[in-house]
């Protein structure tokens, strides 16, 4: 996925030739405005690459792009922010009757971190609701007789990731599965992760497409591609280097890819110095969460101890699902530190904690 903002064509064009250079097959980019579509016309006059563009809020979008692109995704937990007044299923053969004018086809992206809030309150467990979100819209494809269509159901979870693509594929043989750790985060841990659920999904015949979500600077995304294919040739030669469940203890980084949805870009920078400024803390069992915008970031920092979701001028931090305030990204580091002092000490007292003062 093209890291820049769409709207930068010539910044997004640069990125879709680094990209394909360096292997990619299909290339993503997302939508969010008009400003983007207008964007998404210039970029289609100056390539041929196969793209995928990434719906937002803002599904009715799909009438202008669907003619430009190859593939459209959308995000069932996200068609309910826009006119609200609106079934989902009237919105959902909106995409259909646009997408099967113009050829294009259709990816259904479940993920953990925005699933659809009515599915959410009645699910036992993540997996549950979002089982019964792709559920209800692949009834919906079928009601409306669009074939052209292929799901994923992505989690930052390794574990999550293997348990629901291999109860979906039983359920589901026949429909094609994009494969994905979302958020995976920084290196190594974030290759490590999406090693174990490729190597524990794609020898079994789960999986038609791959995406490696790493928090890279824009102009090393090209890193993603070189660990897919890498990961890809050692099961194809039979080198499996994972283990049957991801198992980590001590200190766990969540962060989201720096994709084209990132409100600014300081957000990688930050991540890394989180990972770095958290280091005393690492035989701990405590999970952080850096997200990069609004699409995943409240979902993903809820389920974190400490979460950072970062908006275009702050960042809002948070302790699970409450929150503590925002911060200039100059001071939110310091911020930070301090809250994870505070969590060592509650949770691990009696224990020998190097906590730097």
């Amino acid at each position: 996925m093209c890291a820049t903002p769409t709207r930068d064509v010539e910044a997004t064009l640069s990125q879709i030739q680094l990209l394909e250079a360096h292997g990619a097959d299909i290339i993503r980019v997302a939508i969010d405005s008009r400003k983007d579509v207008e964007a998404l016309k210039s970029l289609r006059q100056e390539t041929d690459a196969v793209l995928v563009v990434d719906l937002q809020e803002s599904y009715r979008l799909v009438e202008q792009v669907a003619p430009l692109v190859q593939k459209v995704r959308y995000n069932p937990g996200h068609l309910h922010h826009h006119q609200k007044n609106v079934p989902v299923r009237d919105k959902v053969a909106f995409l259909v009757d646009q997408c099967g004018a113009h050829n294009c086809a259709i990816r259904i992206g479940v993920n953990f971190g925005s699933l659809d809030p009515e599915k959410k309150e009645a699910g036992e467990s993540p997996i549950e609701s979002a089982l019964a979100s792709v559920r209800e819209h692949i009834e919906f494809m079928d009601q409306l007789s669009f074939s052209q269509f292929l799901v994923s159901l992505k989690s930052s979870d390794p574990n999550a990731v293997i348990e629901i693509n291999r109860r979906f594929h039983k359920e589901h043989p026949e429909i094609p599965v994009h494969l994905g750790v979302t958020e995976a985060g920084m290196l190594p841990l974030g290759e490590i992760k999406t090693r174990v659920a490729f190597e524990n999904l794609i020898p079994f015949g789960v999986g038609d497409t791959i995406r490696v979500s790493l928090t890279l600077p824009f102009e090393e995304k090209y890193r993603e591609l070189e660990i897919g294919r890498k990961i890809l040739a050692d099961i194809r030669d039979g080198r499996f280097r994972s283990v049957p469940r991801f198992e980590h203890s001590g200190l766990n980084i969540i962060s989201c890819p720096s994709c084209s949805r990132v409100e600014n870009t300081a957000f990688v920078e930050l991540a890394q110095q989180v990972k770095e400024m958290s280091q005393f803390a690492e035989k701990y069992d405590i999970t952080i969460a850096v997200m990069g915008c609004r699409v995943n970031g409240p979902g993903e920092t809820d389920d974190a101890d400490i979460g950072l979701w970062c908006a275009p001028n702050h960042v809002n931090l948070k302790r699970g699902e409450e929150s503590l305030g925002v911060y200039p990204y100059d001071e939110i580091l310091e911020r930070v530190r301090q809250e994870l002092q505070n969590l060592v000490e509650e949770r691990f007292q009696g224990t020998t904690a190097a906590v730097p003062r």
